[in-house]
């Protein structure tokens, strides 16, 4: 049964509970935990790349128990096979039949560990489950969670033992995100909360949702307006990345929807029941990075290139509207 949830309280008490509990386990990147939160809402998956021991695994922890949901995690080594993930069938020798065992895709939310350090044929085993919430074992369909959610990390792939992943497992995630390194100041406060006896208290979150909340707010986004000139401008820079000289890959028509659900959610967490052009610009690094193709080097200059070469909307009540008036 879904529980009903008014934007107002929405709003006020269970982002807000969410981004504490996130903020708390991941110190001082409050617009990381921002796009975590809109690809969360826009239904996406999201994958994370960055260097070992920088809070993607906490990350992933911090949110499967903000949620209340079920985490499971798996971790993404060469000899990883497609049946770890998905599950399989096993001859129960008592009832004389076989037996579905259901893989850690049966989840909330799915942790999948330096997914490049396992083979593309196990990769692949994650393609329906992302696209369709539901795996197919020998020609038996079995629906995942209505929420189920993916948490991928990656090591840069310029790291020994890694396979890049292939363009159509990229294309399935909402966007790719960088943590980086915390600032002084917040390593200084990481280090003192972890010493004394309140240390290991530290890292207990307890759950924010209720069961049905989420996929309630999930509604509410997918409602939030999206004006025509807003669809025009989402077009226009898709089409922009299809003709881009150093782009490999222009924007899909999946990925231009995943683009739209987006700023969706970054109006959703803002407060407002429209999209402006600037939620569409928030969450263009993220969403461009995952599907372009674009070598590492050169990502941020042609990321700019694409925006600065499409012409912005003027929309009332955002930062685009306000620095053509005062022009």
């Amino acid at each position: 049964m879904t529980t009903e949830v008014t934007r107002d309280e929405t709003r006020a008490f269970t982002l807000d509970g969410v981004r504490r509990a996130l903020n708390r386990a991941l110190r001082g990147k409050a617009e990381v935990i921002e796009h975590v939160l809109a690809c969360l809402l826009a239904r996406g998956h999201l994958l994370v790349e960055d260097l070992p021991g920088l809070g993607k695994t906490t990350l992933a922890k911090a949110l499967a128990q903000a949620l209340g949901g079920k985490l499971a995690r798996v971790q993404c080594t060469p000899d990883l096979l497609p049946g770890d993930i998905t599950g399989f069938r096993v001859f129960d020798q008592h009832a004389r039949e076989f037996e579905f065992l259901p893989g850690p895709v049966f989840a909330d939310i799915l942790l999948a560990d330096e997914i490049n350090r396992t083979t593309p044929r196990t990769q692949s085993a994650l393609l329906e489950a992302m696209a369709e919430r539901q795996v197919t074992v020998d020609n038996v369909r079995h629906v995942l969670s209505d929420t189920f959610f993916v948490i991928a990390t990656q090591n840069p792939v310029e790291q020994f033992g890694t396979y890049p992943l292939p363009e159509a497992q990229l294309d399935r995630f909402a966007m790719k995100l960088r943590v980086g390194y915390p600032g002084r100041e917040h390593e200084l406060a990481m280090l003192e909360a972890a010493v004394g006896a309140g240390a290991e208290d530290e890292t207990q979150i307890v759950p924010v949702l209720e069961p049905g909340q989420l996929r309630a707010l999930q509604n509410q986004v997918r409602d939030i307006a999206v004006g025509e000139a807003v669809r025009e401008y989402l077009v226009a820079l898709a089409q922009t990345t299809r003709s881009h000289r150093q782009v490999t890959l222009g924007m899909s028509p999946r990925g231009l929807l995943i683009w739209q659900r987006l700023a969706q959610a970054r109006a959703f967490l803002a407060g407002r029941d429209y999209v402006t052009p600037d939620d569409v610009q928030d969450v263009a690094e993220p969403v461009l990075s995952v599907r372009l193709g674009i070598e590492p080097e050169a990502a941020t200059r042609v990321l700019t290139e694409i925006l600065a070469s499409v012409s912005v909307p003027v929309y009332p009540e955002t930062r685009v509207a306000a620095r053509t008036a005062r022009r």
